[in-house]
């Protein structure tokens, strides 16, 4: 038996203060502001100690909405009703129907060890299955007041350990967390 070397999951994510990543609709133009500034928010260096990259459809179809195509790595969407992907992107997305655990051993057999996990549902999935090593929030000075969640109901508690926070001059706050149990 060959022994796979361990692959962890890895959060970078905003939210507003009332812990919601996008209005109930899905939009997240509040954000836009924020990512105009020109501050460096750490998503560049993040982004390039990861292999790939799981999201759920509703991440997946707002990427869909940008001009262009977002992602440098393998694209993983974790979704049981999408069929298709756009033939430009059909290279470099794949859809995947598994749970959290049966996709993260597919992409340690292809070799990956670093997995950005982005999307409210599939987090909260990737947490409840303890596939989630770290998390980097980075919270917006704006309340939405609703929408949708980065966190939902967990099973059990989750205990987190601080490992740093830094602010920012336009007011964004980010703190990164390691999961501790």
């Amino acid at each position: 038996m060959t022994h796979q070397p361990a692959i962890t999951g890895h959060v970078f994510i905003a939210a507003s203060l009332d812990g919601y990543i996008a209005r109930t609709d899905g939009d997240i133009e509040w954000l836009i502001p924020y990512s105009e500034m020109g501050e460096d928010h750490g998503y560049r260096a993040f982004s390039d100690s990861i292999d790939g990259i799981v999201m759920g459809r509703g991440s997946f179809e707002k990427a869909l909405t940008f001009s262009t195509w977002f992602y440098d790595r393998p694209v993983i969407v974790m979704s049981r009703s999408l069929k298709d992907i756009p033939g430009p992107l059909a290279s470099k997305v794949t859809i995947a129907s598994q749970s959290p655990e049966a996709v993260m051993q597919d992409l340690a057999a292809q070799g990956m060890r670093r997995v950005y996990v982005d999307g409210g549902k599939i987090i909260q999935s990737f947490l409840r299955a303890r596939l989630i090593a770290d998390m980097i929030v980075t919270h917006v000075p704006v309340l939405l007041g609703s929408g949708i969640p980065l966190f939902g109901e967990q099973e059990a508690d989750i205990a987190l350990r601080h490992v740093g926070t830094t602010s920012f001059p336009s007011g964004l706050v980010q703190s990164k967390y390691e999961i501790a149990n």
